[in-house]
């Protein structure tokens, strides 16, 4: 995969994801190996911190949820899986309605303060 020379700058606006992505905002980073060729790839994204989020609401898991329905449900668009799982916070997804009865905050985007 290469990148044009633009993504490579750390610069949000010029980054090849799109402003929805988690990874929005990450630059990728280039590993030059031994034999002198340019690897880029993408460098871990920082989780951000819980108190970073607002909690609008709560949904308590029942069997058959999923993140990706969660967050078509709450937040409109099921690839926004990522917000609830930085929200609550998990690494793995289906952590997130892996046992019923589970309460998972629906939050404003991470840094969007609430009224």
């Amino acid at each position: 995969m290469t990148y044009p020379p633009q993504a490579l700058a750390h610069d949000p606006a010029r980054t090849p994801y799109p402003r929805t992505s988690r990874y929005f905002g990450i630059a990728p980073a280039v590993h030059t190996d031994a034999s002198g060729q340019a690897i880029p790839y993408l460098p871990p994204r920082p989780a951000p911190r819980p108190d970073a989020f607002v909690t609008v609401q709560a949904h308590e898991v029942r069997v058959g949820d999923r993140a990706d329905i969660l967050a078509g449900r709450h937040l409109g668009d099921p690839e926004q899986w990522w917000q609830l799982a930085d929200a609550n916070p998990v690494l793995d997804p289906r952590d997130l309605t892996a046992t019923p009865g589970r309460r998972v905050r629906i939050t404003l985007p991470a840094g969007v303060p609430g009224s």
